[in-house]
């Protein structure tokens, strides 16, 4: 879709449910802006975007043996269809639920030039770009078919995006149950030219299990020896470990979001800040994506309290406090969160944080990111909103060839 200007336009012409993203406060005072006409624009790269991968990204470079359980449609006796994958929940598939700007954002481009036109629409110069219907390749307990998909994702995304890498920074994705495997994996994935890596909120699919090995063990430390050898950042996005679709109906979509999609994010930054894995492997550099950062003071402060008053169980001692860790060597996104922002700037964090607008998932702010971060940043200072808005993903992600404005 070449005209994406006048596809927004036709697409909000009768957009009611979608009228509350256009409010903004203004910008005066803003010597700048995030508006996609600004001649002087902050430099925009989103810490969070999605692909929209070809149905049959994974079925056409997979072992025949894997195919039939990958994630299909089926159709029950009464005409219904069904969305069914291995380890998760089925999902009824409701026809016409999408509808203006929300169905627009349904059919993002495959193709890279046609993704940089639509992200250029909103402002945005650059991304840091993940799996869409790929988050499933995680949704299983089978270690080997999970290793195999992901190996299936990076081969696909490397084939349509790495010579796009320098814009479109799509993460390599691991399965870490299979440490063996998966550190060959890092050392080749390097070698490709991928520029950052992601893993599950947990390393093994489903509900904890009493004594599974979690990122905190030390069997995983030659993985985070590989990982700090390549000095590619390493994310962590919601909605993978287990299957965040355990509500249905009466307030299912909100409680599904809230409470097993963006909660089970605090649980690798706690893992790897309280376990000494960030002193044995200083140049690691990891963060959480799309969980927000409402939570975040909040979790860095109960982690030193943890540990400073239960120091009688607490091993190993470390040499600062959890916290001290994700300020040296931790980040998360969000799209809209002005109380996250507030406390941010507030107890010392905004280092810390990057804006995503999360294009095309309905949760993100395309095509009105410049509106969002009206109604969210306008607390922030000239120079604090370009490091949120770019400067941070920029020197965590790389993205040399663009220029601070």
């Amino acid at each position: 879709m070449k005209d994406y200007a006048s596809a927004i336009a036709r697409a909000a012409a009768d957009d009611s449910a979608n009228d509350w993203r256009l409010e903004t406060p203004g910008i005066e005072g803003w010597t700048r802006t995030a508006r996609p006409g600004d001649p002087n624009k902050y430099l925009m790269i989103s810490a969070d975007g999605h692909l929209n991968e070809d149905r049959n990204f994974l079925y056409d470079r997979l072992d025949e043996k894997f195919r039939s359980r990958l994630p299909h449609v089926i159709t029950d006796e009464k005409g219904g269809r069904w969305a069914v994958s291995e380890s998760g929940r089925r999902t009824k598939i409701r026809s016409n639920v999408h509808q203006g700007m929300d169905g627009l954002r349904g059919i993002a481009p495959q193709d890279p030039e046609g993704r940089l036109t639509v992200l250029a629409a909103d402002g945005v110069d650059a991304e840091v770009t993940f799996a869409n219907r790929g988050l499933a390749m995680w949704y299983t307990t089978d270690v080997e078919f999970s290793l195999a998909q992901c190996r299936a994702y990076n081969d696909y995304v490397h084939e349509i995006y790495g010579s796009h890498f320098d814009r479109i920074n799509v993460m390599a994705a691991l399965s870490p149950a299979n440490i063996d495997a998966t550190i060959k994996d890092i050392d080749n994935l390097a070698k490709r030219g991928f520029l950052g890596l992601t893993m599950p909120v947990k390393p093994y699919f489903g509900p904890h299990v009493s004594g599974q090995p979690n990122y905190n063990s030390p069997e995983y430390d030659p993985l985070w020896a590989a990982i700090e050898e390549t000095g590619l950042p390493l994310t962590f996005h919601i909605s993978t470990g287990s299957d965040p679709r355990l509500a249905t109906g009466n307030g299912g979509a909100v409680i599904n979001y809230v409470a097993h999609a963006l909660t089970p994010a605090v649980e690798p930054v706690v893992t790897l800040c309280a376990s000494g894995v960030l002193e044995r492997h200083p140049g690691i550099k990891f963060g959480v994506i799309e969980a927000g950062i409402g939570w975040l003071a909040w979790a860095l402060d109960a982690m030193d309290e943890a540990y400073k008053k239960h120091h009688m169980y607490v091993r190993p001692k470390l040499q600062g406090l959890p916290s001290d860790y994700f300020k040296a060597h931790g980040f998360a996104s969000f799209q809209e969160d002005r109380v996250g922002i507030l406390t941010a700037k507030e107890y010392g964090l905004l280092d810390n944080i990057m804006w995503a607008d999360d294009y095309p998932h309905h949760e993100g702010s395309w095509p009105y990111s410049a509106q969002a971060i009206e109604r969210t940043m306008g607390d922030l200072s000239d120079a604090e909103r370009e490091k949120v808005l770019g400067g941070n993903a920029q020197r965590l992600f790389g993205f040399d060839s663009l220029n601070c404005r």
